[in-house]
């Protein structure tokens, strides 16, 4: 049974062809967040379309009206907000937003282009169309992958849900949503590992500069081995296995544990393409150091592994002779190499006016009027569904456990509220079974939606 697609062809289009670059002083306006609205749409019929084999009309229509660059300009602009803008937003003293979904839809816009991008690149014409900001995308990506290993993108935590501790002095609405927004980095950095696979897919089809990039200024091959070391998408709770999979950790049975999931997958794609397509060899300079680093691999080629993905008995091939020679130096090229310029134009462009730009935003577009929010929220219903529900509720909900009032929602299923952190936990017994079915209902709706490797 064919799925009905969530955008008709002249909708998306439309929709494509409107797609535009703004000014970070813009960011979280009404066309912005117009814009935004649209990213989401075409995003849902993006996976959906990857996901049923039907035709990929807004990959298509992306790359026809050459917008790939700007959704990569768009990416880069918003991580530059977050970074700059948004922690000066919080500190603003007489900022006190009647419902923070304005902000969390900046929030969440990052990982709304990124997970857009994850579906589409794993096609040849749309690494192409990236063009010159093919290199922006690598250094962004890079950006997301240390970040990582540096344990700065916390994960997401699961069974009961995510609550903060209580303390004499509950957190504000904008305290949460700069924890909301570290969560969403986790996601973020994850998907950032599978384009990563899929331009290291294409390199000879990409500039020159790009493949340096990737191989001699990041030493991105290094960078994974490093990621294989960590493996922060696997972890140990109370004895029990658990992976991060399709958003959530999801516990592992014994018999699974050694099964390589998708995220390992990408990671082993990604080293046997940069170590060994022609055209990395030849580029990628290895010192001893990188050496040393890469020889760490062989301790993860297990036939169990090769058995799971046969290619990669090439790579174990390769590091044996590594292990006994010394790598030929690169061959020099006289290459005039492009710089990317996306991170660096918007940052000087806008340097030392973040106090001033946080504060038109919040005057402009996070305080809206009532009507306006009521409006807001009726567009962002059709396009969010169970997530505007945080937004515009009239009477405060009640807890759960004890009825009094309650600012704080179950992570997991989304659909109980909680006054604090005790009556979660007291009343979990109850609510585990409600839990469990809404969330596992979500979870096949997102499974279903979701892309192959």
């Amino acid at each position: 049974m064919e799925s009905s697609p969530v955008l008709l062809y002249g909708e998306a289009e439309g929709m494509v062809r409107s797609l535009q670059t703004f000014p970070l002083r813009d960011t979280g306006s009404g066309g912005w967040l117009r814009q935004h609205e649209y990213i989401e749409r075409l995003n849902m019929q993006a996976i959906l379309s990857a996901s049923t084999g039907q035709e990929e009309m807004v990959k298509d229509l992306l790359v026809t009206h050459g917008k790939v660059p700007v959704l990569i300009h768009d990416l880069i602009s918003v991580e530059i907000w977050k970074q700059k803008v948004f922690p000066v937003i919080c500190r603003l003293q007489d900022f006190q937003p009647r419902s923070t979904f304005p902000l969390y839809m900046v929030v969440h816009h990052e990982a709304s282009i990124i997970n857009l991008l994850e579906t589409i690149f794993y096609h040849k014409d749309v690494c192409e169309s990236a063009e010159d900001l093919a290199l922006d995308l690598t250094d962004y990506c890079h950006r997301k992958l240390t970040s990582l290993l540096s344990g700065s993108s916390p994960g997401v935590t699961s069974g009961q849900g995510r609550l903060l501790p209580s303390s004499a002095s509950e957190p504000s609405s904008l305290e949460e949503l700069k924890l909301q927004a570290e969560a969403l980095d986790f996601d973020i950095a994850l998907k950032c590992l599978s384009v990563l696979r899929y331009v290291t897919d294409h390199t000879d089809s990409l500039p020159l500069s790009v493949t340096t990039r990737l191989l001699n200024t990041h030493n991105l091959p290094c960078v994974l081995v490093e990621l294989l070391h960590s493996c922060p998408w696997s972890r140990r709770m109370k004895g029990q296995m658990q992976k991060y999979e399709s958003g959530r950790w999801l516990s592992v049975p014994a018999e699974d544990q050694q099964k390589m999931t998708k995220l390992d997958g990408q990671v082993w794609l990604s080293l046997y393409n940069l170590l060994l397509r022609p055209e990395c060899q030849r580029k990628y300079h290895i010192d001893s150091f990188t050496r040393g680093q890469l020889l760490k691999l062989r301790s993860y080629l297990t036939d169990l592994l090769i058995d799971q993905l046969p290619n990669l008995v090439e790579l174990q091939r390769f590091l044996s002779h590594l292990s006994v020679s010394e790598a030929a130096p690169p061959k020099k090229e006289l290459v005039i190499e492009q710089v990317p310029e996306v991170w660096d134009s918007v940052v000087r462009e806008n340097s030392g006016k973040w106090k001033a730009i946080a504060k038109h935003q919040v005057k402009q577009a996070f305080s809206p009027s009532d009507s306006e929010l009521r409006l807001q929220a009726q567009r962002w219903a059709q396009t969010y569904n169970m997530e505007v529900m945080e937004a515009l509720v009239p009477d405060k909900p009640k807890c759960g456990s004890c009825g009094a009032e309650a600012a704080k929602r179950c992570s997991r299923c989304q659909s109980e509220w909680y006054c604090h952190r005790q009556c979660q936990v007291s009343h979990w017994q109850k609510h585990k079974k409600a839990c469990d079915l809404v969330s596992a209902a979500v979870k096949k709706m997102k499974e279903e939606m979701k892309p192959h490797v």
